[in-house]
């Protein structure tokens, strides 16, 4: 065993050489070569990997071409999805501000000249817009592109996950802005509070104002708990209200603070597609940090299922 397993398992099988109960030590043994056998398949995974991804890409595409040539019109919606990306692109922002939740204002803030009808639009560009208003894809809306069908569940759980990351960070920048950046240097609260904050907006979408009226009450608790517990001064009535009215009207789309957050994480994402994600990790959006692990891995996600579709969609 010890000549067989990868280097993380020596710790185990040192400490199976000190047991001396005969019942204990086989299962001590079963239990390692259980990890062993695991940590083979991952390695073979691993291994493979790129062959698999190679092999799927070539059969989506050989697949995808059988069907076109039986049917010429099987690419409508994917030609009006990508229409309303090169509009969205080129049409001029208005010079009042618009929710960021509309795919106008995501496609306000692409650069290198789009949304400038004197530059040439770029393919890349419109793709990756196209890529950036699935997120806001109607749920009801049936004419999904023909070429993303495959991904249309994973897209829509990114979409969940995208809206509960922005009422998170928002509850987050209010609840810092009423108790302190000294209560907020505890990682042990701030994930307490994220962890009480995700699991009551859940059902957000369904029941924004129930929903919000129980992650005010229970954040204002564990602030006031947290203030007490640090020896500070807790909050006083008046910004006690205050603190639950601001939570509460996180429920409104047009609330700021929500607006700013939403837009900043697409434009995180929008980055993530146009330079990578490491580069993207190096400029990361202010006001957002305290959500940079779940935006991070959401980011991964999202740049990782584009980028095979692109790959697909090049022959």
């Amino acid at each position: 065993m010890t000549l067989l397993c990868a280097p993380v398992r020596d710790e185990a099988i040192q400490k199976l050489e000190a047991i001396t109960d005969p019942v204990q030590l086989l299962r001590g043994i079963f239990r390692v070569l259980g990890l062993m056998k695991m940590d083979m398949v991952n390695y073979t995974i691993q291994s493979f990997r790129p062959y698999l991804q190679e092999h799927s890409i070539q059969y989506e595409q050989a697949k995808f071409q059988e069907l076109l040539d039986k049917q010429p019109s099987l690419l409508d919606y994917t030609t009006k999805w990508l229409t309303k990306a090169a509009t969205d692109i080129t049409t001029p922002c208005p010079s009042s501000p618009e929710s960021p939740s509309s795919s106008r204002s995501v496609a306000c803030s692409l650069p290198n000249g789009a949304g400038n009808n004197s530059e040439p639009l770029s393919p890349t560009m419109v793709l990756y817009q196209g890529y950036l208003n699935l997120l806001l894809w109607d749920p009801e809306n049936e004419e999904f592109p023909e070429t993303l069908l495959m991904d249309r569940t994973r897209l829509q759980e990114m979409a969940f996950q995208l809206h509960q990351l922005t009422v998170l960070a928002s509850v987050l920048l209010v609840a810092r802005s009423f108790s302190g950046e000294i209560l907020f240097s505890s990682s042990e609260f701030v994930d307490r509070l994220k962890c009480i904050t995700k699991a009551l907006t859940e059902e957000f979408i369904s029941r924004p104002e129930e929903t919000m009226l129980s992650v005010s009450e229970q954040v204002s608790q564990e602030i006031h708990q947290g203030l007490k517990d640090m020896g500070l001064t807790t909050l006083s009535s008046e910004n006690t209200a205050s603190l639950l009215g601001q939570l509460q009207n996180i429920t409104k789309k047009e609330n700021c603070i929500r607006s700013i957050v939403d837009q900043r994480i697409r434009l995180f994402l929008k980055c993530c597609l146009l330079h990578g994600m490491q580069e993207s990790l190096l400029h990361f959006p202010g006001g957002l940090i305290l959500i940079e692990r779940e935006l991070a891995e959401l980011g991964w996600k999202f740049l990782n299922l584009m980028h095979h579709n692109q790959q697909v969609g090049q022959w």
